[in-house]
Order: C-alpha cells, then sequence, then structure tokens
C-alpha cells in the first residue's frame, strides 16, 4: 500500500470512528474523541460529560467497545482513555446532545431552549445562541432561536473563541434542526489584557534603562551582565590598576 493511498484511508477512518463513539455514546454525555497512533497501537481518548457510563461496570462497556473497534475498523490494539468534562454547558457538542435528547422524549422546545440557555450563562459563558429549526408545534417549519449575551459569528475571531455544534433530532413530526454556538470568553478583553501586558513591560524596561553605567567610559547598559561584559573586554586593564 502506498503512503498517499494510507493517509487517504487514515483520513475517512477518523470521522467513520467518531460517528461510530457518538452512537455509543450518546447517553453519556459525549461530546468528542482524540484518536493517536502509538508504538503499541492506537489510543483513543474519549472527552464525555459522564465517564462512568462511558466506562461501565468493571471496565466492561470499554473493553466490548475496543473489540468492536478492532473488528469493524481495523485497528491495531485499540485502547480507550476517559476524560471528564469540567464544565459540560460550556461545550456546545454537550449541549446540542441534551437538547436533542429532550426534544426526541417529548419536551416543550421553548421550555429546553430557556433551560440550557440558562444553563449556559450561569457557566460562565460570555455569551450564546441556541437554534432549534422544524415543525415546532404546527404543521409549517419555522425557527425558534434563543440567545443571550456577547456573541461572534464570523472572521478568525468567530473560529478561535465560538464553540459551535450541530445536530438533529427524530420527533413524530420529523426531523428538528439544533445548532448551538457558546461564546466562552470575550475576544477583546483578552486582546486588552495582552495590550495592557506590554504596555506595562515596556515601561518597566524604560523606568529600568540606565541604571547601569560603566564607571569607566560612561556607558549605559540595559542590565548588570551586558555592564560586566563590556568592562572585562574594554576596561579589564583598568580594572586590574
Amino acid at each position: 500500500m502506498s503512503i498517499k493511498t494510507k493517509f487517504v484511508e487514515n483520513g475517512i477512518k477518523k470521522p467513520e470512528i467518531e460517528e461510530f463513539l457518538r452512537k455509543h455514546f450518546e447517553r453519556c454525555g459525549y461530546s468528542h474523541s482524540e484518536i493517536r497512533k502509538t508504538p503499541v497501537g492506537v489510543r483513543i481518548t474519549v472527552y464525555a460529560n459522564r465517564p462512568g457510563l462511558v466506562i461501565g461496570k468493571g471496565g466492561e462497556n470499554i473493553n466490548k467497545i475496543s473489540e468492536m473497534l478492532e473488528k469493524e475498523f481495523n485497528l491495531e490494539n485499540p485502547r480507550i482513555d476517559v476524560q471528564e468534562i469540567s464544565n459540560p454547558y460550556l461545550n456546545a457538542k454537550i449541549v446540542a446532545e441534551e437538547i436533542k435528547n429532550g426534544l426526541e422524549r417529548g419536551g416543550n422546545y421553548r421550555k429546553i431552549g430557556n433551560i440550557m440557555l440558562r444553563r449556559i450563562m450561569e457557566s460562565g459563558a460570555m455569551g450564546a445562541e441556541i437554534r432549534i429549526s422544524g415543525k415546532l408545534g404546527s404543521a409549517r417549519g419555522r425557527t425558534q432561536r434563543f440567545y443571550e449575551g456577547y456573541l461572534k459569528y464570523s472572521g478568525e475571531t468567530a473560529k478561535k473563541y465560538v464553540d459551535y455544534a450541530f445536530t438533529s433530532a427524530l420527533t413524530k413530526a420529523g426531523a428538528i434542526g439544533i445548532k448551538v454556538r457558546i461564546l466562552k470568553e470575550n475576544p477583546e478583553a483578552v486582546i486588552a489584557e495582552i495590550k495592557k501586558a506590554i504596555k506595562e513591560s515596556k515601561e518597566k524596561k524604560e523606568e529600568t534603562k540606565g541604571e547601569f553605567v560603566c564607571p569607566y567610559c560612561g556607558k549605559v547598559y540595559d542590565n548588570e551582565r551586558s555592564l560586566k561584559i563590556h568592562i572585562g573586554q574594554k576596561h579589564s586593564e583598568e580594572g586590574e590598576k
């Protein structure tokens, strides 16, 4: 097998494995996974809200999924690690899945949307938006939007700071689309802090500049080390006297 073919096959496998894990850990607050090739096999790190359900009693669930991955995807010695997500309501994928589960159980979309939005904001988000689209209590399809706080929709700032997820719920009325956007931190505030730190560093440098003066020729240095090197090179004989 050529290297090019191998890379293409690996690229196809990753989304298929991701979909497989999402399906089997759907009720465990599954977020995403990371797949890495190691000298002894394949290590898969699963990030979920309920790690206990992912692992199962005595690791039974993990062992079963590892065997299925090895058989279905021809993975060499797959090992699954589970990491708990400390704040699930700042993770757009987990929020979207909870909304999906609520709608599929027959819950009211307005109530679910408002509850989830409140939980997101209470978790410390700067802003959030939930869009639920489909046949919501009527024969006609429409979109209900729930939003609060500050949010970016485009540009590098949105790509870097906004967590986005999309999923769909299958209800009796039909498929319902769910989009979730969460801004965990204010990018303007982060940039302002960086600029402030740079400014303070420059001011501190200006304040200390000129403190290290050569006693022989009066040349000024920013630090003591540079001054000692200068004296050793230019004034070694004068220092001996």
